[in-house]
C-alpha cells in the first residue's frame, strides 16, 4: 500500500501523560493504525515513576520512506498530545516550536512533584496562557470527564486519539481505528472504544475549532 502524503517526513508526534493514563496503549494504537496504511513508525518510550504517577512519554516518528531513530530531536515535534496538561508544558519546553500543534486534556493529575509547596500546580488560566505562548495552535478538551461519563476514566486516551484525528495531520480515520481495536479487544470493549473515539471527534468539531485554537 502506498501511504498518502503527510505534512513532513518524518512526522514527529509526542504522546505524553503520567503513569496509569494509558499513554503506551494510545501510542501503540496510533502506530498500528498508521502501519496498516503503509507507514513506517518508530516508537521511543520513556518512563518516570509510572507506578507513582510519574511522567510517561512516547515519541512516534512516522515516515513513508523508512525507519528513523526513536528519539525526536529537540525542538522538532510536529504534534504533542498530552493526557495531562502540565506534561504538555514539560514536553514543549524541550521539543516544542511555534508551529507545533498541541492537543491537551484539561484534567490535571497532581502527582508528587506538583503538590510540593515550592512547585504549585498552574491554574487553568495560567495553563492556557502558557500553552498559547508556546504554540500557535492549541486544542484543550476535558477528555477525562467524557471518559468518566462512559464509565472508565482511562478511555480519555481514546478520546484524545479521536480528537487528534480531526486535525488532518495524519490518516487516523474511524474505519482503521475500528479495525485495530477489533484486533485488540473483545467485541464488548470495541463498542465503548468506538464511542470514546467518536466523542473525541465531537469535542473538536462541535466547537468549530478545526484549523484554529480552542483555549
Amino acid at each position: 500500500m502506498e501511504p498518502i502524503p503527510i505534512p513532513a517526513d518524518p512526522f514527529n508526534v509526542i504522546i505524553t501523560g503520567v503513569g496509569g493514563q494509558g499513554n503506551v496503549m494510545a501510542s501503540r494504537t496510533m502506530a498500528r493504525m498508521l502501519v496498516k496504511q503503509g507507514f513506517h513508525v518508530t516508537i521511543g518510550e520513556t518512563f518516570g515513576m509510572s507506578q507513582r504517577g510519574g511522567s510517561v512519554m512516547s515519541h512516534l516518528r512516522i515516515s513513508a520512506a523508512g525507519m528513523w531513530s526513536p528519539q525526536i530531536p529537540r525542538g522538532r515535534a510536529h504534534a504533542v498530545i498530552a493526557l495531562e496538561p502540565l506534561e504538555a508544558l514539560r514536553v514543549l519546553q524541550t521539543y516544542g516550536n511555534p508551529e507545533v500543534m498541541v492537543l491537551t486534556n484539561t484534567r490535571p493529575v497532581h502527582h508528587m512533584g506538583s503538590v510540593k509547596a515550592d512547585l504549585a500546580y498552574p491554574g487553568p488560566e495560567v495553563m492556557r496562557r502558557l500553552l498559547g505562548y508556546l504554540s500557535e495552535k492549541v486544542w484543550m478538551i476535558d477528555a477525562t470527564d467524557a471518559a468518566v461519563q462512559m464509565g472508565n476514566p482511562i478511555l480519555a486516551n481514546i478520546v484524545m486519539i479521536g480528537a487528534y484525528s480531526v486535525s488532518g495531520d495524519l490518516p487516523l480515520g474511524r474505519a482503521v481505528f475500528e479495525e485495530v481495536i477489533g484486533e485488540t479487544f473483545s467485541s464488548d470493549r470495541v463498542e465503548v472504544n468506538l464511542r470514546a473515539f467518536d466523542c473525541g471527534i465531537s469535542q473538536i468539531r462541535d466547537r468549530g475549532a478545526v484549523g484554529g485554537s480552542i483555549l
